[in-house]
């Protein structure tokens, strides 16, 4: 973090960060939507960054330079930490109700909620069958 002339560490806003790594406020903000930069320590009308910020965005301009593109830096940077945060695989089931129509569902849910939504299933694909029906009986 910055110090002030007291010697305080403090957080940086946006415009400082932007300075201080001579990164445009908008590319910042790109970074984040993109997840090659953790989000502001505080958020909100005074949103605040830190010394971590400012050496992440250093690392990205750097990798840049040596020709990475985005996409290799965003994986390079993700390493364990990527892999930490993915959580646990989620099991889905496939409902083919037309043709061009494909529901998926997870698998967790709870039997009386499966139930549920294996009866809208049901509706819609009976609903898009009528609608099917009735276009082909209007096209002949």
């Amino acid at each position: 973090m910055a110090r002030d002339l007291s010697g305080i560490r403090r957080e940086l806003s946006l415009a400082e960060l932007a300075e201080k790594t001579g990164c445009t406020a908008r590319t910042i903000r790109f970074y984040i939507a993109k997840g090659l930069l953790a989000g502001p320590v505080r958020t909100g009308r005074g949103a605040s960054y830190s010394q971590e910020h400012v050496e992440r965005i250093c690392l990205i301009r750097r990798l840049q330079a040596g020709g990475l593109t985005l996409a290799e830096i965003a994986h390079k940077l993700a390493g364990k930490e990527g892999l930490q945060g993915l959580g646990e695989p989620t099991a889905w089931w496939s409902y083919q109700i037309q043709p061009d129509v494909i529901v998926q569902v997870r698998a967790d849910v709870s039997p009386w909620r499966l139930r549920q939504i294996k009866c809208a299933l049901r509706e819609v694909a009976n609903r898009l069958a009528r609608s099917d029906d009735n276009h082909h009986e209007h096209s002949d």
